[in-house]
């Protein structure tokens, strides 16, 4: 390897781990954004870089368009095959890769987040991520995605809306139901009983679309409290139909989606939804900082 590739080589690593973050965001697979990153190695290593004078910029774009390009033959690749919304719902620690490393990186990003990016489609998915999340100009974006600044903006403009949810027409008392929804979640994960009885209506009804249906509801606090004690590892709230919810999401990958119903406060009807096609019908969108 010669000086100038030996450099390219040290600057290209210093610039690794935002590369990696972008390619993340964007496509949801640590195992893919590797590649999307590795790819710009490549066409980096193969550049005249006499005139290149910003080196972060031009890989961001580069691996910005890779990423692009995955999500596309993504798509066309799921709509051939009619394969559901929940594709990557369960994926074994081998195909992960790295199953620790992905749950971290879903953790840093959030899991809802990399859920609802997820109902986004490519040229919406890549200007979120450049511009909310990356900061990036629409001068700058609009190339990548080959649309007119004007457009690029409106497309940000819809990722924004389905990312966040129509917040003129939220409930008021959001904030305290999440802190209710909150507390069943911790309680739920830390296995303590006494305080899931707390956040729970006594009559309270679970209804889950996975059990078969002589065990798909389940009725009572107790029974409730006893039925999802020591879960919820990897559930995290969100805005579902504009109402309190929950996506369960380890490592990113969807697995199921909870609807709440509360009553003098107190959580009265719990709907777990793993339906493809009922998830399909879900409005699911981040619940506002």
């Amino acid at each position: 390897m010669s000086a100038t590739q030996d450099w390219l080589a040290e600057q290209f690593e210093a610039h690794r781990s935002h590369l990696q973050g972008v390619a993340y965001r964007m496509l949801g697979s640590l195992s893919e954004a590797e590649d999307a990153v590795q790819e710009s190695w490549f066409r980096l290593s193969r550049k005249d870089t006499t005139d290149l004078k910003n080196l972060g910029g031009w890989l961001t774009t580069v691996v910005s368009r890779v990423c692009l390009d995955m999500l596309r033959t993504r798509k066309a690749r799921r709509e051939e095959a009619l394969e559901g919304y929940l594709i990557e719902a369960i994926v074994s620690d081998e195909a992960q890769g790295n199953p620790e490393q992905e749950a971290l990186m879903a953790e840093s990003v959030g899991l809802a987040m990399l859920v609802v990016l997820g109902n986004l489609n490519p040229a919406e998915r890549v200007t979120f991520v450049l511009h909310d999340i990356f900061t990036m100009p629409f001068t700058e974006i609009a190339p990548i995605v080959g649309k007119s600044e004007m457009a690029t903006r409106q497309l940000a403009s819809r990722a924004r809306r389905r990312v966040h949810g129509d917040v003129s027409h939220l409930n008021p008392d959001l904030s305290r139901q999440r802190e209710l929804v909150d507390a069943f979640l911790s309680a739920a994960y830390a296995g303590d009983f006494d305080t899931l009885i707390t956040t729970l209506d006594p009559d309270v009804v679970l209804r889950d679309d996975r059990q078969i249906e002589a065990v798909r509801v389940i009725r009572g606090a107790a029974a409730l409290a006893k039925h999802v004690s020591g879960r919820a590892k990897a559930a995290q709230v969100a805005l579902v139909n504009g109402s309190i919810g929950v996506i369960a999401a380890p490592q990113g990958k969807l697995l199921y989606v909870l609807q709440f119903t509360l009553k003098n406060g107190k959580i009265s009807e719990v709907d777990l939804i793993s339906d493809s096609a009922r998830i399909r019908k879900l409005d699911l969108s981040i619940f506002p900082s």
